[in-house]
């Protein structure tokens, strides 16, 4: 007798844009919360470090990159500075604003889960072809990229 579970199921060609964009989304944001709370920091919390790694933003503009409200952001950077994560300094340009900085601490701890979420992402696109993988990340670009501009966020990574 054989079971249900010794037979593959057949592959779902489409579950609908809007039923497979939620579920990819589900898949990436639980890998990045599960390597997240390997290292103690929330997604929220890795999402900051990630934005540092390319940027020194001011107070404001990581409100945008997150979409959070002033008091979250400064809550937030608070926990990560009292981490030793990152850092906050006068903004050279307006001195009522700050700028946040990642520190080597936070630099390092990025680094390791910028690895391991690599390898997780590569073994979840391991069954599309090299040709769907460019052609997904293309689409995601244009995707992301069009909401960033609609935030007025500049995506694109600052000199160090």
């Amino acid at each position: 007798m054989t079971s249900s579970h010794d037979t593959p199921a057949p592959p779902i060609e489409d579950l609908g844009l809007v039923d497979a964009l939620a579920q990819l989304s589900f898949l990436v944001q639980n890998a990045l919360a599960e390597i997240a709370g390997e290292h103690d920091l929330s997604l929220t919390q890795t999402r900051l470090l990630g934005i540092l790694r390319d940027r020194e933003p001011t107070m404001n503009e990581l409100g945008r990159h997150l979409g959070l409200d002033k008091s979250s952001i400064t809550g937030l950077v608070d926990r990560a500075q009292r981490r030793g994560l990152v850092t906050r300094t006068p903004s050279t340009v307006d001195r009522r604003s700050f700028q946040v900085s990642i520190t080597d601490a936070g630099r390092e701890i990025v680094a390791q889960v910028g690895t391991r979420f690599a390898q997780r992402i590569e073994g979840c696109t391991a069954p599309l072809t090299e040709a769907d993988r460019k052609h997904l990340s293309r689409l995601a670009t244009r995707l992301v990229t069009a909401d960033a501009q609609e935030r007025g966020v500049d995506l694109r990574t600052t000199p160090r």
